[in-house]
């Protein structure tokens, strides 16, 4: 059977993709995530998949690599990961009451191979009083998540409604990554 790499250091990937029951191994890219202010959000998450997995496939030139990313856009700012505690509160404020969309890119490679996509969700928040956002940071969750939340976790407490994949919000969207395996020859 080839074999599979994660091309990420991302727990919850690892936990996603072992929901699809395929052995595999996971390899931390060391990639340069610098990004040009002008692309698009789809744009950014696919290009730095691409980074990531192009990293591992050099690693592992005869196995499947997957590369993926994702970053949480409000009114049309990327919203990174929260550098303390001033920050995320600031996410979360902004986040109340209000939705935002969720872009997560996977590239697959294979060979010579290549398949990128991206999916695109939107969640909105209920509006959080400020008793409900500091408890939220009390809990320490926000601090290594894009946006300043982690919808698996507590921060799905923050959340009235999704449209789109909700996997894809946690970091892989993985029934679609799985039709991409299958399309590529991956044996299922």
């Amino acid at each position: 059977m080839p074999n599979l790499v994660l091309a990420s250091s991302s727990p919850r990937r690892k936990e996603l993709l072992e929901k699809l029951s395929i052995p595999f191994i996971t390899y931390s890219p060391n990639v340069d995530e610098s990004i040009d202010k002008d692309q698009k959000p789809a744009e950014i998450v696919t290009e730095l998949s691409f980074r990531k997995a192009k990293k591992a496939a050099d690693q592992y030139p005869d196995s499947y690599v997957i590369g993926s990313d994702t970053v949480v856009v409000y009114k049309g700012t990327v919203l990174g990961k929260p550098a303390d505690r001033e920050s995320a509160r600031k996410m979360l404020l902004c986040l109340s009451g209000c939705t935002h969309s969720v872009y997560t890119g996977v590239s697959v490679t294979y060979g010579k191979s290549v398949r990128t996509f991206y999916e695109k969700t939107d969640v909105t928040f209920w509006k959080l009083s400020n008793e409900e956002i500091e408890r939220y940071l009390d809990s320490g969750e926000p601090f290594d998540k894009a946006g300043g939340y982690g919808i698996q976790g507590q921060g799905g407490l923050l959340v009235k409604s999704i449209h789109g994949d909700y996997y894809s919000v946690v970091g892989l969207p993985i029934a679609r990554l799985n039709r991409v395996l299958k399309n590529m020859g991956f044996p299922q």
